[in-house]
């Protein structure tokens, strides 16, 4: 009962702190005009983008302007609107700071520095390499447990849970490819997609929680198990993509499924005394770290860095040392029932 109230304390403390940062930088009036500026003359200050020139009848000259642009560059889908609102939101982030002004948010997202067309680039590289060490972190499960460790009679491994963290790799690989897509060029599309398979993974992950946690075998319970938890998240996954993108909604909710296994996994390891509780102690520690650092989320460090970011960055060791305990449980499993087996 502490530990949840020491949770929601910092929750509600960064929560506050995220409020008092995050103001509405898109109803400036000095943005909205130079957005509207920019939708007439195609220009920003001295800068001018063609895929606002426009003829006296208001038709692009030259076609549509993702016809005047390489292939190779037309996944950005940087229109005339998209190109205004951007540069609008860095004059006047400069003029703010200038002032003396903190940040602001402009239509939900901190002012990133793009690169390459790329809006996040930090937290794109920070998701490859993720998704990077979840494709190791699988490989070397699946090598150890298909060709180090013994197979049971049955030509099956010992280890009951394989099935479980092959799906777990998989949707979490899934999970970084749309966070990193995501993050390239934030559209409503690509949003959901990666809202989507945050909160499935994270579903998912808390399944595998219980089902370990309560050393669940038996197939017709874990289906009774995992039918509600199912439920649920495909209901707020539906919810998400055809009826409201309610972004504070699902950090409560990924919050929640979150914690609640971080105290499953705690709790477990420290009655069954597992032989690498110490790594799976250092990656819940690590998480609600983490977490706490998304939850407050603080604008861009010179444009790149913000808490998202930081919190990509601290998931690589903490997945690096996941597949770690994840490896020892399957030998650890393996052991014990070979034991029994003899």
């Amino acid at each position: 009962m502490e530990i949840c109230r020491l949770l929601l304390f910092f929750a509600a403390i960064s929560s506050i702190f995220r409020l008092i940062h995050a103001t509405s930088g898109d109803a400036d009036p000095i943005y909205q005009a130079c957005v509207g500026h920019c939708k007439e003359t195609g220009c920003v200050g001295e800068k001018c983008f063609q895929h606002c020139n426009f003829s006296s009848g208001k038709n692009p000259i030259d076609g549509p302007w993702y016809l005047q642009e390489p292939l190779y560059q037309r996944w950005k889908q940087w229109d005339c609107l998209s190109d205004c609102r951007y540069h609008c939101m860095i004059a006047r982030e400069e003029g703010r700071q200038k002032l003396g002004l903190q940040p602001s948010k402009y239509h939900r997202k901190w002012p990133f520095q793009r690169v390459y067309g790329i809006q996040e680039p930090v937290s794109v590289a920070f998701s490859v390499l993720n998704l990077a060490i979840q494709f190791h972190g699988w490989v070397s499960f699946f090598i150890l447990v298909n060709y180090n460790l013994p197979f049971s009679p049955k030509k099956k491994p010992y280890y009951e849970y394989t099935g479980l963290w092959h799906i777990y790799a998989i949707l979490s690989m899934n999970s970084w490819i749309w966070s990193a897509v995501s993050h390239s060029r934030d559209v409503e599309l690509t949003e959901k997609l990666d809202y989507s398979s945050v909160v499935a993974f994270i579903g998912y992950s808390l399944l595998v929680a219980i089902l370990r946690a309560f050393n669940v075998r038996d197939e017709a319970s874990r289906v009774m198990i995992a039918a509600p938890i199912v439920a649920f998240v495909t209901t707020h996954i539906l919810y998400l993509n055809f009826y409201q993108l309610d972004y504070g909604l699902n950090i409560k909710v990924c919050v929640a499924m979150t914690m609640l296994q971080f105290i499953l996994w705690v709790v477990w390891a420290g009655f069954t005394r597992h032989p690498s509780r110490w790594k799976l102690w250092l990656v819940v520690s690590g998480g609600i770290l983490s977490t706490l650092i998304k939850i407050y989320d603080f604008p861009p460090y010179m444009g790149y860095v913000d808490a998202d970011a930081l919190w990509h960055a601290m998931s690589i060791p903490l997945t690096y040392l996941w597949w770690s305990f994840v490896r020892d449980d399957s030998q650890f499993g393996t052991t014990t029932l070979t034991k029994k087996a003899q």
